[in-house]
């Protein structure tokens, strides 16, 4: 792990960590878009969970694990917390997530990327892995989203364009 991240200096920058993680909340964002009103917050598959539902699970994730990682301050992890009713609303706790994203994103020095860290009170993992989770997650809760979209008929959005 150290190697790999050297000086916190190894294959990707911070800066290039942060654009590619921010090209993905892009394209997230307009997965959100692309779900008529109702559906987003209704329709499932196989007993998977409504969009919405994993979208206020990836909002309670990302800039609230951000912050601790900053801070050290212990963060509550909340995915029931109510972003009211409506995707507009939604989006609008995506965009403010996503600057405090960027925000905090400044207060992270690379040299903290190997450090070890547990998030949420339970998960261990260097600062890295934390951030790769992040990643991660958004990604695999996107890919239900387009399943979703195309049960209902909607072209998603292309997944290269972030």
């Amino acid at each position: 792990m150290e190697r790999m991240i050297e000086n916190g200096q190894g294959i990707l920058s911070p800066a290039l960590l942060l654009e590619g993680w921010q090209g993905h909340r892009r394209l997230t964002r307009r997965v959100i878009e692309a779900f008529p009103e109702k559906e987003f917050f209704e329709f499932s598959i196989g007993g998977m969970r409504p969009f919405a539902d994993m979208v206020k699970e990836l909002l309670a994730i990302a800039e609230p694990g951000l912050k601790e990682l900053v801070s050290g301050e212990k963060q509550e992890f909340d995915e029931k917390r109510e972003y009211g009713n409506k995707k507009s609303e939604l989006l609008a706790h995506w965009d403010a997530a996503t600057e405090g994203i960027n925000a905090l994103w400044e207060k992270l020095p690379a040299e903290k990327f190997p450090e070890t860290a547990i998030l949420f009170g339970a998960y261990e993992f260097p600062v890295l892995w934390h951030i790769f989770y992040f990643i991660d997650n958004e990604i695999h809760h996107r890919g239900q989203g387009y399943v979703y979209l195309r049960a209902l008929g909607i072209e998603p959005p292309l997944f290269y364009e972030r």
